[in-house]
C-alpha cells in the first residue's frame, strides 16, 4: 500500500464525510458498537495472540497491562461512544455573526480540519477512541498503531471501517497503516494529511516533529506533579498521592514528582512514604529528603525524569512560590495539582503553573477525555495553539468564514460610496446552513 496514494484519495474524500449529516455519524457510531459486541470474541482472541507474544518478547508488565483489551475495556470504549452520541454536533456551529453591511453577512462556522494522522501507542482501545472521534467530527483519518498490538489493531481497524461504511459514510474516511516504513511515508504527506498527533515517547514524538512539514498536536512527556502544601489534609494528601500514581503507573498523567512543604515535611513524609512502600512505590528523594525517610538520593536534574513506573521523585520547598517555581522549569507542561486547604494558596497556584490541567485537591488521572465528557480523546495537547489538555471534539475541528452578498464589490468601499456597519446578527441557532 501506498499512503501517499491513499492519503490523496482521503483529501478528495474529506469534503464528502463532512457533509454528512450528525444523524448519519451518530449511526455510524451505533454501529461500531453494535459491531463491537456482536465481534467481542474474535477481538479477544486477537488480543490473546498480541498479549502472549509480549510475554515471549520480555515486554514489562507495565506495558502489557496497556495491550490488554479485555471485556472491562470493551464496556469503557462502548460507554466512550455512548458519550461521543449524546453529544451535540460539533460541526456547523456559528461562533460569530455579522453584518458588513446591508445585505453582507457574515458567518464564522465550525467545519472538520479535514485529514488527521494518528500515531498512537500499542494499546487498543486508543484505536477506538481515536477512530470514534474521528467520525463523528467528521475528519478522515489514518491511523498507525503500535506493532505489539497489530492483531488486536487489524481486528477492531476492520470492524469499525466496516460499520462506518455501512452506515453510510464514504469508503476513504478510514486508513489503516501498519508497517513502521509507513511511518515515514505519512510524515511526507503535507498536501494531504491536515494535522498529525503523534502518542509515545518523548524521542518519538520529538522525531515526528523534526521530520514533517505537517502541523502536529500532542506532548512529548508527562511530568506531572503534587505540592503539598502546609495546610493540608493528611488523609486527603495520602489518598490522592497513591491514586496518582498507581491506579494506572504507565499513564502520561500519573504523578512523577512530590513537592513537599518543608514545614510539614518532618510529620508527613514518614507516613506518605509507609503509604508508597505499602504500594509497591519506590522513592528517589534529595539529600535533605534522605534524612527524614529512607530513599535513593537523586539530583536536580532527574527531576525532568518520566518514570511511567513505581517510581516517585520527592523534594521539599518553601512555599508555593516554590513549587510553582519547580514545575514550570522542570515539568512538561501536562497536568499538576496542589493539596491545599489554604484559598490564597491555591488561587496563586492555579493561575501562576503554566500547565494545561492545573488541579486542586484531586488525583492527575482525571486529566482524561473521557472523563471529562468529552467522549474519549484523540490525545492529549500540551501546547497553547489550536488545543490544550484532553483533546475531544473541540479540538478536532476549526472554522471557515462564510460571506453572503448581493454583488458588493470593495471599491465601493475604498472609494468612500459606502461604509461598513459591522452589526452583529442574531441568529437563533448554533447552527449554520
Amino acid at each position: 500500500m501506498d499512503i501517499r496514494t491513499e492519503a490523496a484519495k482521503m483529501k478528495r474524500t474529506a469534503p464528502v464525510l463532512a457533509s454528512a449529516s450528525n444523524e448519519q455519524r451518530n449511526k455510524a457510531l451505533e454501529a461500531v458498537s453494535e459491531a463491537l459486541t456482536l465481534h467481542a470474541d474474535e477481538i479477544f482472541e486477537a488480543n490473546q495472540k498480541d498479549l502472549d507474544a509480549a510475554r515471549r518478547d520480555g515486554v514489562a508488565p507495565a506495558v502489557q497491562k496497556r495491550l490488554k483489551f479485555d471485556e472491562s475495556k470493551l464496556r469503557d470504549v462502548k460507554d466512550g461512544i455512548a458519550q461521543l452520541i449524546r453529544l451535540p454536533d460539533p460541526l456547523g456551529k456559528i461562533e460569530l455573526a455579522r453584518s458588513l453591511d446591508d445585505g453582507l453577512d457574515l458567518y464564522r462556522v465550525t467545519c472538520p480540519i479535514g485529514v488527521i494522522g494518528v500515531i498512537f501507542e500499542a494499546r487498543p482501545d486508543a484505536l477506538v477512541q481515536i477512530s470514534t472521534l474521528c467520525l463523528k467530527s467528521g475528519n478522515c483519518a489514518i491511523l498507525k498503531g503500535g506493532k505489539e498490538t497489530a492483531e488486536t489493531n487489524r481486528v477492531l481497524f476492520g470492524i469499525i471501517k466496516d460499520s462506518a461504511i455501512s452506515a453510510g459514510l464514504p469508503e476513504n474516511c478510514m486508513l489503516q497503516a501498519e508497517l513502521h516504513n509507513e511511518i515515514d511515508e505519512l510524515l511526507s504527506c503535507d498536501k494531504d494529511v491536515d494535522l498529525l498527533i503523534p502518542r509515545g515517547s518523548n524521542s518519538f514524538v520529538q522525531y515526528i516533529m523534526n521530520n514533517t512539514k505537517i502541523p502536529v498536536m500532542g506532548h512529548a512527556d508527562g511530568i506531572c506533579h503534587i505540592y503539598v502544601d502546609e495546610e493540608y489534609d493528611r488523609d486527603m494528601a495520602v489518598s490522592v498521592i497513591i491514586d496518582s500514581k498507581t491506579q494506572y503507573t504507565a499513564a502520561c498523567n500519573a504523578v512523577e514528582t512530590l513537592l513537599i512543604n518543608r514545614r510539614i515535611a518532618h510529620y508527613f513524609l514518614p507516613v506518605l512514604a509507609n503509604a508508597l512502600k505499602s504500594n509497591g512505590v519506590k522513592i528517589r528523594g534529595t539529600e535533605e529528603v534522605s534524612e527524614i525517610i529512607p530513599c535513593e538520593i537523586m539530583g536536580e536534574d532527574d527531576f525532568a525524569t518520566e518514570y511511567l513506573d513505581l517510581i516517585v521523585s520527592v523534594k521539599l520547598v518553601d512555599n508555593v512560590d516554590e513549587a510553582i517555581e519547580h514545575i514550570n522549569y522542570f515539568g512538561s507542561h501536562h497536568t499538576d495539582s496542589i493539596i491545599s486547604g489554604n484559598d490564597d494558596n491555591t488561587a496563586r497556584f492555579m493561575q501562576m503553573v503554566d500547565s494545561a490541567g492545573v488541579y486542586h485537591n484531586c488525583s492527575t488521572r482525571f486529566a482524561d477525555g473521557f472523563r471529562y465528557g468529552f467522549g474519549a480523546e484523540v490525545g492529549i495537547s500540551t501546547g497553547k495553539i489550536h488545543a490544550r489538555g484532553p483533546v475531544g471534539l473541540e479540538g478536532l475541528v476549526t472554522y471557515k468564514y462564510k460571506l453572503f452578498g448581493h454583488g458588493d464589490i470593495v471599491a465601493d468601499y475604498a472609494s468612500g460610496k459606502k461604509k461598513f456597519a459591522h452589526k452583529s446578527i442574531r441568529t437563533g441557532s448554533d447552527s449554520c446552513f
